[in-house]
């Protein structure tokens, strides 16, 4: 069973990040800039420790670096993502952007370069808190129901099944499941997209957009040469169909 990140509307306790990082001065800092914000933060420095305690505990969000020593951050997000739906942010020491395509792709929600200023990584830490409380929120009398097909997405209570079968997906992965689908027949750029589960700016070239799409079409066994339900769009963007509208 998949333990779910802490609630960051509630009121008993502050909002607690478990920062993973080797880097013990850059742990303190984080922790000494976050504190004053109401924010609870705490250490560790190695794989191993950062798995247990990231899966033992509940979270707000967690800081993940790549270079760790006993296992690597590739291996600790792996193993968190089997086990924990926290939102992730990686922390790149040089923002490789093969190292965030690899992150994202095993389901990081976002990541974050080491030259971070410090509002930067409040902003990002507020974004992917408030998409915790959207994914965790109680379900409504009344659920929504988007239907593609054999797909039916329910956004109230962050629900996706194709045919029978639930969608085990991200927070980032289920919000463009729905900007999609209530979009369906029109287009959504990368730039809307980005608008929506970013919430903050970006680079004009920031690819990550693609990744994520990548990911929720393997979830939906949906081919990119044949696509069933995502076509891309060169140059334009993305759009979600009805594999069984006729062409």
């Amino acid at each position: 069973m998949k333990t779910h990140a802490a609630d960051p509307t509630s009121h008993d306790a502050q909002p607690r990040i478990l920062v993973i990082d080797d880097d013990r001065k850059l742990c303190r800092l984080i922790r000494d800039y976050l504190a004053p914000m109401a924010y609870t933060v705490e250490a560790v420095h190695t794989g191993p420790e950062g798995v247990e305690r990231a899966v033992g505990e509940s979270w707000h969000a967690v800081l993940l670096d790549l270079m760790l020593p006993g296992l690597d951050g590739f291996e600790v997000l792996k193993r968190i993502r089997a086990k924990s739906d926290v939102p992730v942010l990686m922390l790149t020491a040089r923002g490789d952007e093969a190292d965030r395509i690899v992150g994202l792709e095993m389901g990081a929600d976002d990541y974050l370069p080491k030259t971070f200023s410090t509002r930067e990584l409040l902003a990002r830490l507020r974004a992917v808190t408030r998409r915790s409380v959207r994914s965790q929120g109680p379900e409504s009398a009344v659920d929504e129901e988007w239907v593609v097909g054999p797909l039916r997405v329910r956004p109230a209570s962050r629900s996706a099944v194709l045919g029978d079968a639930p969608l085990v997906l991200t927070p980032v992965e289920f919000d463009l499941l729905v900007s999609l689908a209530k979009a369906r027949g029109r287009v959504k750029t990368r730039e809307a997209l980005l608008d929506e589960i970013r919430e903050r700016d970006y680079d004009v070239f920031d690819r990550s957009i693609d990744v994520h799409i990548s990911a929720l079409r393997r979830k939906l066994n949906d081919d990119p040469k044949h696509p069933r339900f995502i076509r891309t769009l060169r140059s334009a963007g993305y759009m979600m169909v009805d594999p069984e509208d006729p062409e």
